[in-house]
């Protein structure tokens, strides 16, 4: 099956399984979030920004490499969606944080859909550089390469199992900041992981993902760091 259209079938299993992840969450596990993340105006900012920033930093690193073109990025999708809602709620003057239901739909949906940039061969740009260790993929130009779609794919599955475990427990610190638990966990990985990628660096040796990775993950550290004791109310469906 052509690598373009295996591609488009895991990002259409990503949205489903991100999807099924939030529908577990409070139809089944009985966890409650802040209704503002539910909210037309809010998801619209997100969806913009995160359209905008998935565009906008995959073509650039694009053109960095060296190539011509438009791409998307999933690391620049997060950090528009970050952004816009930050600036929504600004504006809104909402100070209530809205993003803990995000957490395991956003590890899950990056864990599968990170399989199809794997299976979509050298076209997608996610590969990794070469490698001599046994795991080394040959992605259609016979170099073995670090398969870091992979990488990234197992790191979030691995994050996606402990949150789940926290669900389970009723971990409140855990469910509460589950979404900064989750950025903070994505941008250390692909920070990471862009050292074995074939990307133009911009300052030294570090690329535009090695900045946003970075970008993520202070955010995600001062959130947590500021975060207020109070905790995510959460009661099963009722019968």
């Amino acid at each position: 099956m052509d690598g373009a259209v295996l591609h488009a079938i895991f990002d259409l299993a990503a949205w489903l399984s991100a999807g099924t992840a939030g529908w577990w969450l409070t139809r089944v596990a009985g966890v409650s979030f802040p209704k503002q993340s539910t909210e037309w105006p809010y998801i619209a900012a997100l969806l913009f920004g995160a359209g905008l920033g998935a565009y906008l930093s995959g073509t650039l690193n694009l053109w960095l490499s060296g190539m011509t073109g438009l791409a998307r990025s999933v690391e620049g999708a997060l950090a528009g969606g970050i952004v816009a809602v930050e600036l929504y709620k600004w504006r809104r003057g909402i100070a209530l944080r809205t993003g803990a239901r995000f957490a395991l739909p956003l590890a899950i949906g990056i864990a599968v859909g990170r399989i199809g940039c794997y299976a979509a061969g050298l076209g997608d740009f996610t590969y990794g550089t070469p490698t001599a260790l046994p795991w080394g993929h040959d992605f259609g130009d016979g170099l073995p390469r670090h398969p870091v779609q992979l990488y990234e794919s197992l790191a979030m599955a691995a994050f996606a199992a402990v949150y789940i475990v926290a669900v389970f427990r009723r971990i409140e610190t855990v469910i509460a900041n589950g979404f900064y638990l989750a950025l903070l966990v994505y941008g250390l990985q692909r920070f990471v992981w862009e050292f074995l990628k074939p990307y133009g660096p911009v300052i030294g040796p570090f690329t535009l993902f090695h900045l946003l990775s970075l970008a993520i993950a202070v955010y995600a550290a001062a959130m947590l760091a500021t975060a207020p004791h109070a905790k995510v109310m959460h009661e099963r469906a009722a019968a």
